[in-house]
């Protein structure tokens, strides 16, 4: 049973379905997810680890897992001051598309093109945007030390578009934990094993992932504040501006 293999093979399927089973139980028990972000994360795992590859689904669930402790680090605070998403701390559908649609289709380009090797850091770079940026948003919220990106004048914690010193090392923390995942997940499925060029592109994925995570401050403070955009709008480009710049730098920089 070959389970290295990205796509729809048998090894691969079986894999990925004991994966999802696992999330499906633990975030359901531990309330990460409502009913309808339960379906939708089965759904995005479903995608991602059967038309890329399981191992990418661990990193995707790596971020699930992360992103609710960070969501739960000092949330009583965080209700008191009113910068909390929901009353007991779980995300929703749209939570789950906002962050893993656009990693989901890189997902189903790797397999339309069956390029899994480059996929895996188009896939990475664009979860670790969204790590980074969820990362500074529930860390960050609670440094009164803000400026806003565009003037770096102070401004009230939870405006779009600020930025702390405490948000700026939660951001670069988010990006590396995704970086980090990402190389067992190309060691463990690459033809080329060539260990430097693993490590290189495992640290294009936390840089592109802290960028991505400016670049949705810059485009909060410039477009949502005005309401040219919505929230998932700003993550929709953001989680975009990683993988296509994870995609130049495969192409011209390595």
């Amino acid at each position: 049973m070959d389970v290295l293999t990205g796509g729809l093979n048998q090894g691969n399927l079986i894999v990925t379905s004991i994966i999802i089973l696992g999330l499906v139980t633990v975030s359901s028990k531990a309330k990460m997810l409502d009913k309808a972000g339960v379906i939708a994360a089965a759904i995005l795992g479903l995608t991602v680890g059967g038309l890329g590859h399981w191992s990418w689904l661990i990193i995707l669930l790596g971020f699930l897992l992360s992103a609710h402790k960070a969501t739960k680090w000092r949330f009583e605070e965080k209700l008191q001051r009113g910068l909390s998403e929901s009353e007991d701390g779980h995300r929703s559908y749209g939570n789950v598309i906002a962050n893993g649609g656009l990693p989901g289709l890189v997902a189903i380009f790797a397999w339309a093109t069956g390029d899994w090797e480059n996929g895996l850091w188009m896939f990475s770079a664009a979860v670790a945007v969204a790590a980074s940026d969820t990362f500074a948003s529930e860390i960050g919220c609670l440094d009164d030390n803000v400026r806003m990106i565009t003037t770096f004048k102070k401004c009230k914690a939870g405006l779009n578009g600020g930025y702390s010193p405490s948000g700026q090392k939660a951001a670069l923390a988010g990006s590396a934990l995704i970086g980090v995942l990402s190389f067992p997940a190309w060691y463990l499925t690459t033809s080329d094993l060539v260990m430097q060029t693993g490590l290189i592109l495992s640290l294009a994925v936390i840089v592109i992932g802290w960028l991505g995570c400016q670049m949705d401050s810059l485009l909060g403070a410039v477009l949502e504040n005005r309401g040219f955009l919505t929230k998932g709008g700003v993550n929709g480009i953001a989680i975009t501006f990683g993988f296509m710049l994870m995609s130049f730098f495969i192409k011209y920089a390595l």
